[in-house]
């Protein structure tokens, strides 16, 4: 599996204000989607997400997004050194995502831009 990059996850009450400020130490502009009712924003190395807190409570237990080459690549190396695949590989907005817990209970997402 190739690893191309992470990004740190950070859960925002007030997006719009932290949009700013992290695009201002970035140095990037913000990309932004939606996804199950929660407002992402990644900005350079940063992802920040703003929801319901009965979502965020959840995304707050991943530890961080990595970017791989192909995640069906990401998905056969995590089952072989013994990963629960705990969601896809599911289509995103940027691609595709799966959600792992290694065997040491870190739960990571990882995401490709196949199909985006």
């Amino acid at each position: 599996m190739e690893i191309m990059g992470t990004s740190l996850r950070v859960c925002v009450d007030d997006l719009e204000s932290a949009v700013a400020v992290y695009e201002r130490l970035t140095g990037s502009q913000a990309m932004r989607f939606e996804r199950g009712g929660v407002s992402v924003a990644a900005v350079g190395a940063f992802l920040l997400m703003s929801g319901p807190e009965s979502q965020l409570e959840v995304l707050r237990k991943v530890a961080a997004t990595i970017a791989v080459k192909d995640v069906d690549e990401a998905h056969a190396a995590l089952t072989e050194v013994g990963a629960d695949i705990l969601a896809g590989p599911l289509p995103s907005p940027v691609g595709r995502n799966l959600l792992a817990r290694h065997p040491d209970g870190s739960i990571f997402e990882y995401v490709d831009r196949q199909g985006a």
